[in-house]
């Protein structure tokens, strides 16, 4: 009997208006996630 075992691969990143990064991932079965993170002032350099 085989075992499925998750893989996330990167699908992309985003940022809102909000300053919200969104981190999305998928698994090539299909299953999907998405990652929020709040992204304060000052945090990133260019």
């Amino acid at each position: 009997m085989s075992k499925h075992v998750h893989v996330r691969l990167d699908d992309g990143l985003s940022i809102t208006e909000d300053g919200v990064l969104i981190e999305l991932s998928r698994c090539h079965c299909g299953a999907t996630w998405t990652r929020t993170y709040r992204i304060e002032d000052g945090m990133f350099e260019p």
